[in-house]
């Protein structure tokens, strides 16, 4: 663990150190005014002295490396600035639509898990049963279905024909609800985001779960047990599938990092107001810099899961502990 601490840790700070950088330079090394970074489109409606408050206000008359320092210290304190359009504080702007990103991104893990992990455990035990054809035909079908088209196929069906569930938002605007019919109204605007996030993602545990598990059963300890007469399902569980979910637990944890930018899709089809439609507002108004404090989030969030990934996975494989 130690050993951990100090290297991995130091490698993770060196990559954070890289993307912060990068996120700074990118905006700067674009051709033309670096005024369009704060002001967009609307750069050349601006009169003199107001671009000359903005660049003073924002320290574009100092060196880049001045620049670069106040970055940092702006991000050490939190600060990342306010959007151009609305006026707002960024950070305060991340932190009300977080809340909705993580409730969608959660249960669709959390469900394309559970149903990933044991569609793929069947199918791997069953292989080249009928049951085992179905599921893979049927997950590489879904794979190959695009989010936004499944979304809108689910809007049409259970939204619009059948008017049994809200087609967007978090909740129904202006309704006065408090309390368990709040939280039964969320509930509800949230089923179809999270049903298309749960379809799209499903079909790539269940693929790392049999391909884990057909690896395992091909292991010599697999054939040693069958050979002491250990029973098919001492071995399923307690051997085979206890083996192959290290990896797909792993992927489970990047699957949570990259979550949060393939909301975006997710959350414009349904009108959700996430960081994900936060980014697609910032792209559609110019606003870079809510743009670049919401890339740096999906830093974060990916890092983090990669992090994660590195803590858990010893646990459960201890072959890895030695060379973690």
């Amino acid at each position: 663990m130690g050993r951990f601490d100090t290297r991995r840790i130091g490698q993770y700070g060196l990559v954070l150190v890289i993307a912060v950088t990068l996120n700074f330079l990118l905006p700067r090394l674009m051709p033309g005014n670096p005024l369009a970074l704060i002001a967009g489109v609307d750069v050349g409606l601006l009169s003199p002295d107001q671009r000359a408050e903005l660049v003073q206000e924002f320290g574009l008359d100092t060196p880049v490396w001045q620049q670069y320092l106040r970055y940092w210290q702006d991000l050490l304190s939190l600060d990342l600035g306010y959007s151009y359009r609305s006026g707002q504080a960024i950070l305060g702007m991340l932190l009300e639509r977080l809340p909705w990103t993580l409730l969608l991104t959660g249960s669709a893990l959390l469900i394309s898990g559970v149903i990933g992990i044991v569609a793929g455990a069947v199918s791997a035990w069953r292989r080249g049963s009928a049951l085992d054809l179905t599921l893979l035909t049927s997950m590489i079908g879904l794979e190959s279905m695009p989010a936004f088209w499944l979304g809108m196929l689910l809007i049409s069906g259970f939204a619009v024909s059948l008017g049994v569930l809200p087609s967007f938002g978090a909740e129904t605007a202006v309704s006065g609800l408090e309390g368990w019919d709040r939280l039964v109204d969320i509930a509800e605007h949230a089923v179809l985001p999270v049903l298309t996030l749960s379809i799209v993602s499903t079909p790539g545990v269940y693929m790392t779960m049999r391909y884990s598990m057909l690896e395992v059963l091909g292991e010599d300890f697999i054939r040693t047990g069958r050979a002491k007469g250990a029973t098919e399902r001492r071995l399923l569980f307690r051997h085979v599938a206890r083996n192959a979910l290290a990896p797909v637990l792993t992927v489970l944890a990047l699957r949570l990092g990259y979550a949060f930018g393939g909301t975006v899709v997710i959350e414009t089809v349904f009108s959700y107001p996430g960081l994900g439609r936060l980014v697609f507002e910032a792209v559609g108004g110019r606003d870079y810099p809510v743009m670049q404090a919401a890339f740096l989030v999906f830093t974060f969030a990916v890092l983090a899961a990669n992090l994660l990934a590195e803590l858990v996975y010893p646990l459960l494989d201890p072959r890895t502990r030695a060379s973690a």
